[in-house]
Formats: C-alpha cells, structure tokens, sequence
C-alpha cells in the first residue's frame, strides 16, 4: 500500500478542517473504484485534510491480512478515523456528515433523513447492478450481459432524470449525500457504453456538482463510449 497526502485546500464553505497533529483521517482508496472515490469526493468537498493510502486491488493488497483487519470484506474504500474504523463508501458518507455535523449535506429530521436513505438505497442498488455494472463489464472484464446491465442503467437514469427536473438537486435547492452517493457511476456511464446525451437534467446536475467548491475528479478510462 502506498500512502500519499491529499490536497483538499477548497471545502465546501471555503474553510479547511484540520484533524490534530497525527491523527489525520486515512482513507484506503483504489482510484477506479467508484465507491471509493464516492468517499474521496465527500472528504474533497467537506475540505477534510486526509491521507490516501492506496490499495492494489489488482495485485490482491484487499485479500492481505493486514487489510482485512480493517475490513472482513476486503473491499474499499475504509476509512479511519484516529482508530474508529468505518467500512462501506454509504456508511463513511453518512458517518463524516455526522460526525462533523454537517447538516447541511444530511439534515436532520424524520422525512429529510427517510429521503436521503431512499437514495443511498438506490446508489447501492439500482446504481450498482445499473451503470456501475455497465463500467465492470469495459473496464475490469466482469462477465455480465452487457445489454442487460446498460438496459438497467437507461432505466434507473430516465427515473434521475424526471427526479432532477424543476430542482437542481436530488432531494431539492441544495445538494446533500444522496448527490455524493450518485455522482461518481453516473458521470463515468459513458465508458460502460451507457450514454448520457438522453438525460439533460441529469448532465446538467453532473456539472453543478462538479462546480462544487473542493470537487475532486474521478479518475477515467479510456472504454466503452470514452475509447
């Protein structure tokens, strides 16, 4: 595993959050993996200073000892937090907006919160088996139907789609954890063959995110409709 330090000088609301000294939030991260990178948009656009540590998925670093200490699982992204460990990309969203009480990216209240967990749900189902799936098939040779897989992914995007006219964000005028949970398997579709020219709510919502103060990139590949 390779560590690296993150640059996140742009946050949210312009202000930089600083862990004392040595007790930095690390978050293990490999950088094609959506989920992962779900995580690192979240810290990115909270201005969360962090370390990257680098998991070589490729060459097995998950299935080590020492990784599955961190996560049974053996997948990414984990992040720890000066001891507390928290598995799952919809989890670690859930636990820096808390932890750092940031109600703006996930308000409080009985409705607020229902509707946020409706997308978090989606993000793991419909957007995993969908455009994500799409993606595994191009990018790392999974052996689904592909027709299949984009046939899913056009279903649940016309459902975004309707979703996002009239308001810029998923769940109204601001974006919260339910866009993070989103973003990073709908804006890499199109190397999935999954194609976005359809949805023009859906692009648009694309770019305001992206103009977000401390947006971080997901890292592309040249496949599907990006060869």
């Amino acid at each position: 595993m390779r560590a690296e330090k993150e640059d996140t000088s742009r946050g949210a609301d312009n202000r930089r959050l600083h862990q004392p000294q040595g007790t930095a939030m690390k978050l293990y991260h490999f950088p094609l993996s959506g989920h992962a990178h779900r995580a690192r948009l979240f810290l990115g656009l909270l201005g969360v200073e962090h370390e990257l540590v680098h998991v070589d998925l490729a060459n097995g670093a998950q299935k080590k000892p020492e990784f599955l200490a961190l996560n049974p699982l053996g997948q990414v992204p984990v992040l720890d937090d000066n001891g507390t460990v928290i598995a799952d990309s919809n989890a670690i969203l859930v636990y820096l907006a808390r932890k750092l009480d940031r109600q703006d990216w996930m308000p409080l209240g009985a409705q607020a919160e229902a509707e946020i967990q409706k997308w978090l749900s989606i993000a793991a189902g419909p957007i995993a088996f969908g455009p994500a799936a799409a993606r595994l098939v191009t990018v790392f040779k999974a052996p689904f139907q592909a027709e299949e897989v984009i046939a899913r992914a056009h279903a649940i995007l016309g459902k975004i789609e309707a979703q996002l006219t009239g308001r810029p964000f998923l769940t109204g005028a601001t974006p919260t954890i339910a866009d993070v949970a989103l973003y990073s398997y709908i804006a890499s579709a199109p190397e999935g063959n999954v194609d976005l020219q359809p949805y023009r709510e859906v692009r648009a919502w694309l770019g305001r995110i992206e103009a977000l103060p401390g947006f971080v990139a997901f890292a592309q590949t040249p496949a599907g409709l990006r060869a």
